[in-house]
């Protein structure tokens, strides 16, 4: 009997301790993304673009001086502190892919208090999370179109049955 009650003891303790660890792993998980996102906020913050850059994906065709230069040309940036980031949370992950939900506070908009509250993609490269570029572009107010005429012509002037 006494062998039956340590046994089921034993049992007993195994999942308590694999039950808490579960959560513990998720928490770490949810840190881990936050974490990355904030860091990449803080360099774009400090103004240190080129790193900024590093930590981006999606950059297309867009080469690091001409993101520098449009950065630059920029006032807005993520608030400090507690601001830069609220609201956390990931609404999807996968293994290189995360969607996350966060409230960025900003600085340098035309209203005092602005923020940007909406979803970001996440993507998991060279061991680091990183944000997508026209997601800083778009907040930045930033285009990633380059300036100039457009070189494609109305669809009514190109057409062969246009009078």
């Amino acid at each position: 009997m006494m062998m039956v009650r340590s046994g089921i003891f034993g049992v007993l303790a195994l999942f308590l301790v694999i039950a808490t660890a579960v959560p513990v792993i998720a928490a770490e998980q949810v840190s881990i993304l936050e974490q990355s996102m904030s860091e990449t906020l803080d360099l774009w913050r400090e103004g240190r673009y080129e790193q900024l850059f590093e930590r981006l994906a999606h950059r297309g065709r867009t080469s690091r001086e001409v993101f520098v230069k449009k950065m630059r040309d920029t006032s807005i940036r993520p608030a400090c502190c507690w601001q830069k980031m609220e609201k956390f949370r990931i609404l999807n992950e996968k293994r290189t892919e995360a969607t996350v939900y966060a409230k960025l506070g900003l600085e340098g908009t035309a209203t005092p208090a602005d923020s940007s509250t909406r979803e970001f993609k996440l993507t998991h490269e060279e061991g680091i999370w990183k944000m997508q570029l026209a997601d800083v572009f778009s907040i930045a107010g930033v285009t990633g179109k380059k300036t100039g005429h457009s070189s494609k012509k109305s669809k009514s002037l190109s057409s062969p049955y246009h009078n």
